[in-house]
């Protein structure tokens, strides 16, 4: 499948472990390129648009690589609870304070990204809704020391131990929440 993309050599712009499996997943050949971009955005953005927003900057980074053969793959993705924007947390307490507030509540995961070659720019985003289980205080501390999530939106990964035993139902896709909505992406590379 998508044979269209034979003549292209696809970068995947992101450090993510799980961006890179999921692309892997589409059987799309791919290089990991990885760059460090500025991840701050306006204020007055709604948190919704964030993603995209961040995903679309981290492409416009690698656009000296851009050439008639080449696609770039940049993604970002946010956790929104009461619409307040769950970021990476920078501490252990930090990490403890984020989960707390997922638990036993729902939150959006929004995922947004950008595929671009020289003459196409292709933006997107998906949504996907979180229910957490209640948790006790020692399973958070059991999930921050032993899984380390700082490298994680909102202090969780749904692919470790804390989606096994705290998740209780997603609305949207599961690939969303690890970072990157596949199915959307594929339909996109379709379209090259």
């Amino acid at each position: 499948m998508l044979n269209n993309l034979d003549k292209y050599r696809i970068i995947l712009a992101s450090q993510s472990p799980r961006r890179h499996e999921l692309l892997s997943g589409l059987n799309v050949e791919f290089e990991v390129r990885t760059k460090d971009v500025d991840e701050t955005y306006p204020q007055d953005l709604k948190a919704e648009d964030v993603p995209t927003y961040l995903a679309e900057k981290k492409a416009d980074a690698f656009h000296d690589l851009l050439d008639k053969e080449t696609i770039i793959i940049t993604a970002d993705t946010i956790v929104i609870q009461n619409g307040e924007i769950l970021e990476k947390p920078l501490s252990v307490n930090d990490a403890k304070s984020m989960i707390s507030k997922l638990s036993g509540n729902t939150h959006t995961v929004v995922t947004g990204v950008c595929i671009q070659s020289r003459k196409k720019k292709m933006l997107f985003s998906d949504v996907t809704e979180v229910q957490f289980e209640e948790l006790s205080a020692d399973e958070i501390q059991y999930y921050v020391h032993r899984y380390q999530p700082f490298d994680k939106a909102g202090s969780y990964g749904v692919q470790e131990w804390i989606g096994y035993v705290g998740i209780k139902h997603l609305a949207g896709s599961y690939y969303n929440v690890m970072g990157l909505p596949v199915h959307k992406v594929y339909a996109a590379l379709k379209e090259y």
